[in-house]
């Protein structure tokens, strides 16, 4: 018991503004004190094994995260978000002492008490559960399948990914493989395509370098039928230019605008969205909690998939809990090779 008397914890210090660039700085670690007793009737006491960071917990670092689903993190007090744990304290039958347990809302916290509602218990430790088998993988999965139905219909049709090297495109872009598509990956750093073209993508845009809207015509001369969209901004209307009559946009995220107090999803310039409506392409926003009834069905397959090789699994990871504030900031700035973990 000795060990659990004293906890650490990140804890956010400041907010960076709707319009500003996070920083570490906007994190601090301190230790606090964590009683056996400190956890009430319905909770657990768990060690946190690893800790996810995303780019929608840049809204959550605002006072008004734009989003009803979202509540806004408390100054002075733990983050929460994507994390697995070990069970140390328990008196819950379905989650014994010594079990592994993963949750969308764990705090970022050495020991913490959690919620038994809203847990998961999962085999073993592994990063892969808050990744390809966690909610990035989940809502890689439900995008593609559950809102663009391209597990039954995407065979021949081309699919481009932005944020392609990233914790949800590195997944929906081998979907993609998966399901019969010809599979075009956006990103930023020349080690980022050389992986991608391991995956098996078709095709690679450094945007960084290259003319988007002139690769993306080159590589899918008869339009982009599906485009996974993770960035927003110039990439994303680079691509849109190069969309098929009635193609489908699976708006994922807009990593590109989050530093930027503008309506989600940012509303397309005037000349793209004339495009968009002459060509009748949907543009379609999706939760993924709007899907939760549906995860274990998307979790037999992203498991059964990884097990057999046909889907890899990539994590950029840093070691203790006062990485955290910088993690975070890295992978804002696009810093991570699949998904990003501490």
């Amino acid at each position: 018991m000795e060990e659990r008397k004293r906890a650490r914890q990140v804890v956010l210090r400041k907010r960076p503004g709707v319009n500003g660039v996070p920083t570490p700085s906007c994190f601090g670690v301190e230790e606090y004190d964590l009683e056996e007793g400190d956890f009430s009737k319905g909770e657990i006491l768990v060690r946190v094994i690893c800790l996810s960071v995303d780019p929608y917990m840049r809204c959550r670092m605002n006072e008004d995260t734009g989003a009803d689903y979202m509540a806004p993190w408390k100054l002075g007090e733990a983050p929460v978000g994507g994390g697995v744990a070990k069970v140390i304290v328990s008196q819950s039958e379905s989650y014994p002492a010594g079990c592994f347990v993963e949750s969308f809302s764990m705090p970022w916290r050495t020991v913490t008490p959690v919620p038994i509602r809203g847990l998961r218990p999962v085999p073993d430790g592994s990063a892969d559960h808050l990744g390809v088998l966690g909610l990035t993988g989940l809502t890689s999965y439900c995008g593609m399948v559950f809102v663009g139905d391209l597990l039954a219909q995407g065979r021949g049709k081309t699919l481009v990914v932005s944020g392609a090297a990233g914790a949800c495109g590195h997944v929906a872009g081998q979907l993609g493989k998966i399901f019969g598509m010809t599979v075009i990956g956006i990103a930023g750093r020349e080690d980022k395509l050389a992986w991608l073209s391991e995956l098996g993508f078709d095709g690679v845009i450094n945007y960084k370098t290259e003319n988007v809207r002139e690769r993306v015509a080159a590589l899918a001369p008869a339009g982009v039928d599906v485009y996974f969209d993770n960035v927003g901004a110039e990439v994303s209307d680079a691509v849109i230019w190069n969309m098929a009559q009635d193609g489908h946009i699976l708006l994922c995220g807009q990593i590109a605008t989050y530093n930027s107090d503008v309506p989600y999803p940012p509303p397309l310039s005037a000349p793209v969205q004339d495009h968009v409506d002459k060509r009748a392409i949907r543009r379609t926003r999706f939760v993924v909690l709007n899907f939760e009834d549906r995860f274990p069905e998307a979790l037999t397959h992203l498991g059964q998939w990884l097990r057999e090789g046909r889907l890899a699994s990539r994590v950029t990871s840093s070691a203790g809990l006062e990485t955290m504030g910088a993690a975070f900031c890295s992978m804002m700035e696009g810093g991570n090779l699949g998904k990003q973990i501490v």
